[in-house]
């Protein structure tokens, strides 16, 4: 019998759910068009390089979120140690994007970025406490081997690009533990200025090692990725006002598709079908993992769902969790 004190909230009428979703798949879209437009820089550039103006790019972007908070307070971190972590992995973890996209067909840098909710799971265990029970540890075990389809160890050649890859998807997957730790503890400039920080002074201080001249045309393409990164972040944002997280999550997997389409039209590349197998394995999983999480009694954190941005950090834009907390704040509402 329900309590009358706390009133289950209406669900979203079918029509805004279905705009939901639809902008979610236009998000995700957005951002496959992002990352081709990585990879053709990446045919000519460092991705030191291509990070480096990414962020310099993005400043505009944060300073104007900085300058927005009312707030009188310093930006010391209140528990460095886990800024630190995460500034870390974010700043490895994006490059190590850039780099795979740069070097490997897009389909294998999707299907193996697609593990983050595999790995999320596994590191929301001695993090976050969670209690992963036997159909999530299954589901993990699947995802995996959908993992090692992907990879064929043993039979196929493997290089640094799916090493960049895998280390991407665990940048990623920590970040996101991390923030579900420290998200409500820290205030959201400290959240978004240490890791651009971080980024901008790394790559600043290989940049002279590295350089490329850059004619007009590639610094516009450099633009647009940052464009893009934040015209993406704005839609998945307004995806989560309109549908449950758990509807816009998948939405993430229509990435594939449009990895195919863009390989084959503008890089010539074409995907054997074991990588679309394994992408499927391990699809399965992921949205396995996110249905299980909806189960009030399955999962205390659900820290897959609640991790909105399943993405690579790459310095255009930060995390959606960072950019509006309030979105963030209403899905842990619905899914409790």
């Amino acid at each position: 019998m329900s309590n009358p004190s706390s009133p289950s909230q209406p669900k979203a009428p079918r029509s805004t759910t279905l705009q939901g979703m639809l902008l979610g798949l236009l998000a995700f879209a957005v951002y496959a068009t992002h990352d081709a437009a990585i990879k053709q820089l990446g045919e000519s550039y460092s991705p030191f390089q291509i990070v480096f103006f990414v962020v310099l790019f993005s400043f505009p972007v944060v300073t104007l979120m900085l300058v927005t908070d009312k707030t009188a307070a310093n930006l010391r971190p209140n528990l460095p140690l886990l800024n630190a972590i995460r500034t870390v992995a974010v700043v490895v973890g994006g490059f190590c994007a850039f780099y795979a996209f740069s070097v490997l067909p897009l389909t294998d840098t999707y299907a193996i970025l697609f593990a983050a909710p595999i790995l999320i799971t596994i590191l929301s265990v001695p993090i976050l406490g969670e209690v992963v029970r036997a159909h999530r540890w299954v589901a993990v075990v699947v995802g995996l081997i959908g993992v090692l389809i992907v990879l064929r160890p043993g039979t196929a050649a493997l290089g640094l690009g799916h090493m960049a890859a895998l280390v991407s998807a665990f940048g990623t997957a920590l970040t996101s533990v991390v923030m579900r730790k420290i998200g409500d503890r820290e205030r959201r400039e400290v959240l978004l200025l240490y890791p651009l920080l971080a980024n901008f002074v790394i790559m600043l201080c290989i940049l002279p090692f590295v350089y490329q001249p850059m004619p007009i045309a590639d610094l516009g393409l450099l633009l647009l990725v940052s464009v893009l990164a934040v015209l993406a972040m704005t839609l998945m944002i307004r995806a989560y006002t309109l549908a449950d997280a758990a509807l816009v999550a998948p939405m993430q997997y229509s990435q594939i598709i449009w990895a195919a389409l863009f390989g084959w039209i503008f890089f010539n590349e074409t995907t054997d079908l074991m990588t679309f197998v394994g992408a499927g394995v391990i699809i399965i999983s992921g949205i396995y993992i996110v249905l299980r999480e909806t189960g009030a009694a399955t999962s205390l954190n659900k820290p897959v769902l609640r991790a909105l941005s399943r993405r690579p950090e790459m310095g255009g834009a930060p995390r959606i969790s960072v950019a509006n907390p309030q979105v963030q704040r209403d899905v842990e509402q619905d899914s409790e």
